[in-house]
């Protein structure tokens, strides 16, 4: 099997709210309220706005599985208010909407989008990558940390969303593209990204 990332296009905006409307009806079907609006999640169409925003950006990125798209990841260096601090959002890159197509569930491709994450980590200088995450979603809290995330917090009450859980792991000790650890001074190439 052959995860590829490539950044996504304006053309990907259905698949990537496809895949949110797939993993929504999953996670309802699983008791969770994550990203419904019972739940306090943004509706799909304030979803596809702000993914928008991030593909003018060139912030969001498609993982390919033997070219079949299995996957998305946004990453960039802005987090909802009351999340993070200033100086932990300027020194991290941060991760969005990281949704697997249930097609390609348990086949490591959640991984490779988060290695993805740490490879834009050391090639802008930054120590450290940071997402916030379903403040009930424990299933989700447990992959991360089998990830090699640490929950550093629950957000306090100046965040006011439902992705309060906040979670980082340093760039220095995580894997890459190539399974390898990373090193801050490891050179950044294009060809690493495109394993």
């Amino acid at each position: 099997m052959t995860v590829r990332m490539r950044p996504a296009v304006l053309g990907d905006l259905p698949l990537i709210c496809r895949l949110r409307v797939q993993r929504t009806a999953w996670l309802t079907a699983r008791g969770s309220d994550q990203w419904t609006v019972a739940g306090r999640g943004r509706p799909i169409e304030i979803f596809a706005g702000a993914v928008g925003r991030a593909l003018d950006a060139g912030e969001t990125w498609i993982a390919e599985v033997d070219g079949e798209p299995a996957g998305t990841i946004t990453v960039n260096h802005r987090a909802d208010p009351g999340l993070w601090s200033p100086w932990e959002l300027a020194e991290a890159v941060i991760v969005h909407f990281m949704i697997v197509d249930l097609r390609f569930a348990g086949r490591q491709v959640g991984h490779h989008m988060l290695a993805h994450a740490t490879e834009l980590a050391l090639h802008q200088h930054r120590p450290w990558v940071r997402l916030d995450a379903w403040t009930t979603n424990t299933e989700l809290h447990d992959y991360y940390r089998r990830a090699g995330f640490t929950m550093t917090r629950i957000a306090g009450p100046a965040a006011t969303g439902p992705s309060r859980a906040l979670f980082e792991r340093p760039a220095s000790r995580c894997p890459t593209h190539q399974g390898r650890v990373a090193t801050v001074t490891r050179p950044f190439s294009a060809a690493s990204m495109l394993d």
